[in-house]
């Protein structure tokens, strides 16, 4: 970077009214390579995370139930010489091994999903960058497995082998495995659960209201009804000016003779899909430093573009076959370089077209010309000039009815003129919008499956916590029962067991999600990351799904027959 330093200084001298004030700015090239997917694939990667912790407390809760109901048999176990590191270790080694069992069903469907994971990336992912499976994705996945496993089995590992465990020799079988400390870890891990599921299905409905709200901008341009594709003709065979004039020119007369096309024009840039920033002079204004110049987005159209597009004409008129070199100024441009004045009739100046002089025609509609989530509008102008050098455009066609019927058509009369002319991506405008919205979507269903995955897991949790506690006090909901205890009562009880692990895991992950906003701000569009209405929707929504996860054991509690009950040791 120091070096490319010396070297702007050194032009700058050398060449003081074209380099004065100009410098260098250097991107590392990773950097400039992933720049544009990295945020989202470190979201993808925090919410895998979860879902991954999510499961391993899942997996936890369901090791220790399992554990504490063999507490007598590990009571046993020691009580015949074996070490409390031994008892460790059995829970340890039968939860590795349900954990990278678990590894490898997942490694299956991986590789059975990864065709569609490559076609879903690779408008996404840097070119490249392919999604294979390697040997350094096996071992990550292995160490990841064996890792989850330790975690998930260590706290029934550690309860197994506790100081009481002695203790359940002494107890019958309803006692010794629904101890406090059991019963309040599988809280914990519950609350976990939520509070993680929370902040996932906080950041999928963001990511929903998001991609709405990104879907009902006004682009500055109606896309229905409008054909695109995109011409690239050769200068070896179109070697002057008047022939790429005269070849683009047959083309537009051609396409909006045939039936059905309204309107018919030639732009360099589609709007939202980037394009040319050149620096421009205002004639008649003092003249700055070429690095002080104001900087625009140009674009190169044809008469008859406003009209396709049906972009507002507001002041002054559109561009006419006879113009020699004329342009358009957007209202923003307008506004910020001519506030008290009319910019009609004044001329300007660009530097990559030296010796030209641009009038200024008329003044129209800002358009989205980078993305629909700029927040400002971009200072556009849009060039015409006679004859044209271009040989790289895009037609708009506006049609009566569906655009993509017309595809073939307007193909053909492409043809007719040259045979040998590539025609490339042939969309309409409605299309084009939705490719710019890749990114978005993506992200909104990769996180919304996430989402769903772990509010499915966290249902599961709340759901076995409840009904190994049911099962485990049977003979307890009997003795209520028999004394007077109505089924309410007893289904109530076992929903309010269930619903205060899940709403104290509902406050953590709200807490979670506002601290998140900041992350989230920067992925969002159109929507507060800390939004009280989607708080509230999400909240009402987990609630509502810990209820349902606990309304099967809670049912069965209730039809739970004393006399059988009081029957069991």
């Amino acid at each position: 970077m120091s070096d490319m330093e010396v070297v702007s200084r050194r032009l700058a001298a050398q060449y003081p009214n074209e380099n004065e004030g100009w410098g260098c700015t250097g991107i590392p090239l990773q950097e400039f390579i992933v720049g544009n997917v990295s945020a989202s694939l470190w979201v993808l990667l925090g919410a895998v995370a979860f879902v991954l912790l999510i499961a391993a407390s899942n997996v936890a809760n369901l090791v220790l139930a399992r554990t504490l109901g063999r507490r007598k048999e590990m009571a046993v176990r020691v009580s015949l010489g074996a070490s409390r590191a031994q008892v460790l270790q059995q829970v340890l080694v039968e939860t590795v091994l349900l954990s990278v069992t678990g590894g490898l069903v997942g490694l299956l469907l991986a590789r059975a999903t990864i065709a569609f994971a490559g076609s879903a990336l690779e408008n996404l992912l840097p070119l490249g960058a392919p999604i294979e499976m390697d040997a350094k994705v096996l071992a990550f996945t292995l160490a990841i497995a064996i890792l989850t496993g330790i975690c998930a089995g260590l706290v029934p590992a550690l309860q197994a082998g506790g100081k009481e465990l002695n203790d359940s020799l002494k107890q019958g079988l309803g006692r010794a495995d629904s101890t406090a400390t059991g019963r309040t870890t599988r809280g914990l891990l519950v609350v976990s659960e939520v509070a993680l599921s929370f902040i996932l299905l906080m950041g999928s409905v963001l990511m929903i209201r998001s991609l709405w709200a990104l879907h009902r901008v006004n682009p500055g341009f109606d896309p229905h009804h409008v054909l695109t594709l995109s011409l690239a003709i050769p200068q070896t065979k179109y070697s002057t000016p008047d022939r790429q004039s005269a070849f683009f020119d047959e083309v537009l007369r051609r396409a909006r003779a045939l039936p059905g096309v309204e309107a018919a024009a030639f732009i360099d840039n589609l709007p939202l899909t980037g394009g040319s920033m050149q620096p421009f002079t205002i004639e008649g204004r003092a003249a700055v430093p070429a690095s002080q110049e104001p900087v625009v987005a140009v674009r190169e159209s044809s008469p008859g573009y406003l009209r396709a597009m049906r972009v507002p004409l507001l002041v002054g008129r559109d561009f006419r076959e006879a113009d020699k070199s004329a342009v358009l100024v957007a209202e923003s441009m307008a506004r910020t370089y001519w506030p008290n004045e009319s910019p009609l009739g004044r001329r300007l100046r660009f530097d990559f077209t030296p010796g030209v002089s641009f009038e200024v025609v008329g003044i129209v509609g800002d358009v989205k010309q980078r993305g629909l989530s700029d927040a400002e509008p971009r200072l556009t102008v849009y060039q015409w000039s006679n004859p044209r050098p271009w040989t790289n455009l895009s037609i708009v066609v506006r049609t009566a009815s569906d655009a993509s019927a017309l595809s073939h058509a307007i193909t053909g009369v492409i043809h007719d003129i040259d045979r040998e002319q590539a025609v490339q991506d042939v969309r309409t405008m409605d299309e084009v919008i939705e490719s710019t919205l890749t990114t978005e979507r993506f992200n909104m269903l990769l996180l919304s499956a996430f989402a769903s995955i772990a509010v499915l897991l966290a249902a599961v949790g709340i759901y076995s916590v409840l009904s190994y506690g049911v099962r485990r006090r049977t003979r307890e909901i009997g003795i209520r029962t028999a004394l007077g205890a109505g089924i309410g009562d007893v289904v109530k009880t076992v929903l309010l067991e269930g619903m205060k692990p899940a709403l104290t895991g509902i406050v953590i992950g709200l807490l979670g999600a506002v601290s998140l906003g900041r992350v989230a701000g920067k992925l969002v569009y159109g929507v507060k990351p800390t939004d009280p209405a989607t708080l509230a929707a999400t909240a009402l929504f987990f609630a509502a799904v810990a209820l349902l996860a606990g309304a099967l054991p809670a049912y069965r509690a209730g039809r739970v027959d004393p006399l059988q009950a009081l029957r069991e040791e």
